[in-house]
Formats: C-alpha cells, structure tokens, sequence
C-alpha cells in the first residue's frame, strides 16, 4: 500500500573457517531502506546476523532496486541482493453529494484514493438496504486518484439510515444516507422575537423537514387573546417554509405565551414572553409665553401630546388657571397608543390691559409612567387695542401654478416662532391685505398660502417680517 511501509529480512551467514567482515550494506531504488546492523560487521564462523530491508511506496507501480553487501569473503567482495516491488494506492475515502433524502432520487457519490493510480483500480462497492442501490464496483482510471457513480434510491415508508460501503486491498469506507419518507413533515416554530414589551407584532416561520409537493397547510393556534395568530399558514409548492405574522396586545402584567403550529399529528411549539407595556405621555412644551396680546384679539398656540411608551396612554383631564387662558382641541378621556399624537389649542384672551402680566397653568393629568400630572407655565400681557399698529401686506400672484388660485390665506407668528395663526377670517381674493392687530413693541413673521377651488393649500410662502414700534 502507498505510504504504508512493509519489511523483509535478510540473514548473514559466516560459512568460512575464519572470521569475515562485512564492511558497507548500501541501498538503491526509490522506496527501499536497510537497517538493523552497524558497519564494519565482524562475523566468526558459523555466527549469523539479520538485516531489516524496507519497501516504502509513495507513488503507484512497480518498483526496483540494489542491496549491495561488502566484504572480505572469498566468494567475492560484493553481493548483489535484488529488490521489487509494487506501490498500490489505498481507498481513502467514500462521499456522497447528499447526506438525506426524501422519496425516490438519485445521489451521486465519489470514491477517492490516496494516491493517483498507475492502472485501473478496481472498488467493491455494497448498500446494507435494498432501498438504496449501488454498481458491484467502480474503477479508478490510471493516473486518477477519484472515480464517481450512482447511488438510486427508491421511496420509504418509514425513515431509516443506510450504509454504502466502498472496499479496496482489505480495505473498507463508509458513508451514511439518510433516508426519509416522501410526505413533508412539520419540523419547527420559530419567530423573531422571543420576547416583547407592549404592543407590536411578532414575524414567525414554519419549517418542513423537505419541500412540499403541493401546498401543505399547516395549523396555527395562541394559548393567550394577547397574540393573535392566523388559523393557518400554507407552505407553496416546492418551498420548505411559510411566514406568518403574530399580532401582540399590551398587556398588564407579564406573561408566556405558547404559539402552536400543527399538521398531520406533527405539533411544533415556540414560548413568547410578553412584559407588561409602559404608557409613556411627552408634551412639546413646558411653558407657553403669548407675549402682548390685544384685548378682543385673541391669540393661540398649540400643545402636542405624544405617547411615548410601550402601552396606550390615557389623559384624563387638561384644566386651564388664570385670567383669560382656556383649551380646546380634545375630548378627555383621550387614550393615545404608541407612537400616536393629539394637539390642544391654548387660547388667551385678555379681558383688561389694566392687569398687565397675566400667569397661569395648563395641567395635563394622565396614566404616564412619567408622572400622573404635567403642568405647563402661561403668561401673557393684555394690551389696550387703542394706538394700535397696522401691517400692510402685499403679495405677487403665483405665475406657473396650472391650479387656478381661488383665494389666499395670511399666517403670522411672534419672530421666529414656528406655530404660526390664521389671521383673516375667510379667504382673500385680493394680493394685499391690512393687519390692524399688530402690537406695539413686538416683531411679527408672516406668510401667505394660495388655495384652490376645492381649499387645498398651496406650500407657504416666503417669509415677511415686520417691527411694529
């Protein structure tokens, strides 16, 4: 075998009626090797010694080769020992394409020597199953070190595991095929999530051990109305696996929840922890300054409320202190789930320029895990509308709009503030328009938006701002 070393000894005799001496014991050809006495080697008569000669092929073939023994014996100085023999490869290994199969196909499979062969080299090949057949033998063709076939496998009732055997010059591989049957079976449950916090959804997979030959219908169940799933997923033609969405409700208190997938007794579970949701309230402000506002002339800014949390927020009340301040907006209770928001408007409306600063508060009540109750700051300064101020505003009509203008809009807002207010009471048909509320002191920015037939608005404007003494 190649790579694999073989000895044969060879014995000395001293024959004479003296001593002889062996001087040198040297080897040629390739894979050959002597050992097993030192050099210069007396022998008495009739004494005898061994010599170890070793034959290790590293290539397939036949090889030859020399020992040459030296000596001062009287039937000559040197002795010629011929060597021979043939390197032949091993059977390293035996592999097939496919480790399982469902129902009736093919595999293809490859037997491998350690080395290339240097004639046909011929490989037994056996199946312990009369499921899976296989040829009497392969050959490995010279000078390759590999050689392929066939293994045919009919259909089975039952799963089962079989055998090839491949066997060469004693010897022997092996490769294990397992075999299932040709209905698909439900292997797994799995989704994406294990667990989760409030409300959301929950992405999930059915698995099948093979492709399906039709569509294979797998069925769904939840053991909590916190998760709802569908009543069944259908795995397509030819696919292994089908996605399905699991639809999760807060819930109050942590819980585990089994989802169950089920077909033809087959049943595959997956655990989902549910944590109780956190209702989470986060207000845009927490103080709203209206600055100098005419008496008769209301002004009004906007609040967003947002939920923030894992679980709907509910608000309870907004209740208004203070002297011309009120909200509108809402209807309360209003609950908000994740990720939704509500505005209120806050209103002042000063009754009198004799009471100069005017401060009061906005009080949110709520379920937030932040806090049962926000309180924002008001203040604001009523003014007399006597000495007032007027803005004459101007504007050119849009020129490349295919959407006739119907009509304009004018919004102001406190100089670089964002929440800006309507200040006509209905649509402009003129490009100019007065404002005669303008405060004394104060800086104002405004912009224009055209409307259609319908009232749809365009984009606004650019920016005028104007400094009222």
């Amino acid at each position: 075998n190649v790579n694999t070393a073989t000895s044969q000894t060879v014995t000395l005799s001293s024959t004479g009626t003296s001593a002889v001496t062996v001087s040198a014991a040297s080897v040629a050809g390739a894979g050959f090797s002597v050992s097993g006495a030192s050099f210069p080697l007396t022998l008495n008569p009739n004494q005898t010694a061994t010599l170890t000669v070793q034959f290790d092929p590293t290539t397939a073939g036949a090889a030859t080769g020399q020992l040459t023994l030296t000596s001062n014996a009287a039937s000559g100085t040197s002795t010629l020992v011929s060597l021979s023999g043939t390197g032949v490869p091993v059977l390293s290994g035996l592999t097939c394409t496919g480790g399982s199969m469902s129902g009736a196909g093919t595999d293809s499979c490859t037997v491998t020597l350690n080395t290339a062969a240097a004639s046909g080299f011929v490989v037994s090949l056996a199946s312990n199953s009369s499921a899976v057949a296989v040829p009497a033998s392969v050959t490995v063709a010279a000078g390759a070190t590999s050689a392929a076939f066939t293994a045919t496998v009919s259909s089975v009732s039952t799963a089962q595991s079989v055998t090839l055997s491949a066997s060469a010059n004693s010897v022997t591989q092996t490769f294990g095929l397992q075999l299932n049957t040709g209905t698909p079976t439900l292997s797994g449950l799995t989704c994406t999530s294990g667990s989760m916090s409030g409300a959301g959804t929950d992405s999930c997979t059915v698995t099948l051990n093979t492709a399906a030959a039709s569509g294979f219908v797998v069925s769904l169940a939840s053991n909590s109305s916190a998760v709802a799933v569908p009543a069944s997923v259908t795995v397509a033609a030819g696919a292994t696996s089908a996605a399905f969405t699991a639809t999760v409700s807060s819930v109050s208190t942590a819980q585990s929840v089994t989802l169950t997938a089920s077909a033809n007794s087959v049943t595959q579970t997956f655990s989902l922890e549910l944590g109780a949701g956190v209702p989470t309230l986060s207000i845009n402000a927490t103080s709203i300054a209206f600055g100098d506002v005419f008496v008769g002339a209301p002004a009004t800014q906007s609040l967003t409320l947002s939920s923030t949390g894992s679980a709907p927020v509910t608000v309870s009340a907004a209740s208004v202190s203070g002297t011309g301040f009120s909200v509108s907006g809402a209807t309360f209770p209003l609950t908000l789930n994740p990720a939704q928001t509500a505005s209120l408007s806050v209103e002042f409306n000063p009754t009198s320029a004799l009471l100069g600063l005017v401060t009061g508060s906005l009080t949110i009540t709520s379920n937030s895990s932040s806090g049962s109750s926000n309180v924002i700051t008001l203040t604001g300064t009523g003014q007399s509308a006597s000495g007032s101020y007027q803005v004459n505003l101007t504007w050119d009509a849009p020129t490349t709009s295919s959407d006739p203008v119907a009509g304009y809009n004018v919004y102001r807002a406190p100089s670089g503030g964002t929440s800006y207010q309507q200040i006509n009471t209905s649509a402009i048909s003129l490009t100019s328009y007065t404002d005669t509320t303008a405060q004394p002191g104060q800086t104002y920015d405004y912009i224009v938006e055209s409307l259609d037939a319908s009232g749809v608005a365009s984009a606004p404007s650019n920016m005028a701002t104007a400094t009222i003494p």
